[in-house]
C-alpha cells in the first residue's frame, strides 16, 4: 500500500506546496471538520479533504450526477463533502449511507459532521454512517435498501490505497445494485500515479465492471463552475483543484 505520508506530500507538491484545506471546511451551507490528526485517520488520511471531494461536490451542486430518489453510499469518505452536500439538495437521494474505517476518532467526526449539518438536509433524505472495513461482510450496509444494493457508489480519492483494489472492487461488487441504472463514480486526484489508476480498472474490468474516464474538451470546464459559497478557497483555487482530478463513471458491464 502506499505510504500516507507519501500521498500527502505528493498532493501539496501537486498543487503548488499549498495546504489542501483546514481542518474546518465551509461549502455552501454546510460547515464540516476533518478528523483528528491522529491514530487510524492519520494513517487513512481521513484527516484531510483533498481535491476529489472538492471535484465531486462542484458536479452535485451543478446537477451533473443524477441523485433524485437514488440509494447513494460513499465508501471512505472521510468528512464526507459530496455525500452531505447531495442531502442538501431540492431534489436529493433518498438513502445516503456515508462510510469509512471503523475507527471512534473517524466515525465520531462523521457523525458530529451529520449532526452539526441535519438543519440543511432535505426533510425526504436519510441520512447515516457506518464503520466499514473494504471487503469485509456488508450484510449491515445493505439492510436499508431491503438487501437489494445501491443505486450509486461514490469512491472519492481512494485509488492511491494501491494494495487495497481486490477488497475494494469486492466492496463495490457487494454493494452496487445488480441493474443497469445502477452507478459508481470514482474520482482520483492526478497526484495517483497513472499506473496505480490503471490497476483498479484493470481489477474492476475483471470482476465485470466497465468504467469510462471523462474527459471534458470544452475550455470553460476549466472554471470553477460552482455556485455555493467556498470561503475556505477563491475561484482561482477551486478551478487548480478541480484541474488537479480524473474523474471515471462506471457500472456493471
Amino acid at each position: 500500500m502506499a505510504d500516507p505520508e507519501d500521498i500527502l506530500n505528493d498532493a501539496l507538491t501537486f498543487l503548488g506546496e499549498k495546504q489542501v484545506v483546514s481542518t474546518d471546511i465551509l461549502y455552501g451551507p454546510l460547515q464540516l471538520t476533518t478528523a483528528p490528526k491522529e491514530g487510524k485517520a492519520n494513517i487513512l488520511l481521513a484527516d484531510h479533504l483533498f481535491s476529489p471531494s472538492i471535484f465531486l461536490a462542484e458536479r452535485i451542486e451543478r446537477d451533473l450526477i443524477p441523485l433524485n430518489g437514488r440509494k447513494v453510499i460513499e465508501l471512505g469518505a472521510g468528512c464526507a463533502l459530496p455525500s452531505l452536500l447531495m442531502s442538501t439538495l431540492s431534489d436529493p437521494p433518498s438513502l445516503v449511507m456515508i462510510t469509512d474505517y471503523p475507527d471512534s476518532g473517524i466515525l465520531g467526526n462523521l457523525q458530529a459532521n451529520i449532526t452539526r449539518n441535519r438543519h440543511a438536509f432535505s426533510p425526504s433524505c436519510k441520512v447515516v454512517c457506518a464503520g466499514y472495513d473494504w471487503g469485509t461482510d456488508p450484510t449491515a450496509l445493505l439492510m436499508p435498501t431491503e438487501n437489494t444494493g445501491y443505486d450509486i457508489v461514490i469512491l472519492s480519492d481512494l485509488l492511491h490505497f494501491d494494495g487495497s483494489h481486490d477488497a475494494l472492487v469486492a466492496s463495490l461488487q457487494a454493494l452496487l445494485a445488480k441493474s443497469t441504472t445502477s452507478v459508481a463514480y470514482v474520482a482520483a486526484g492526478k497526484y495517483t500515479l497513472p499506473h496505480v489508476c490503471a490497476q483498479f480498472l484493470r481489477v474492476a474490468g475483471e470482476a465485470g465492471f466497465l468504467f469510462e474516464e471523462v474527459i471534458s474538451h470544452d475550455e470553460s470546464e476549466a472554471m470553477w463552475l460552482g455556485g455555493l459559497p467556498v470561503p475556505t478557497f477563491d475561484a482561482e483555487a477551486l478551478a487548480v483543484r478541480k484541474a488537479a482530478c480524473r474523474f471515471w463513471i462506471g457500472g456493471w458491464a
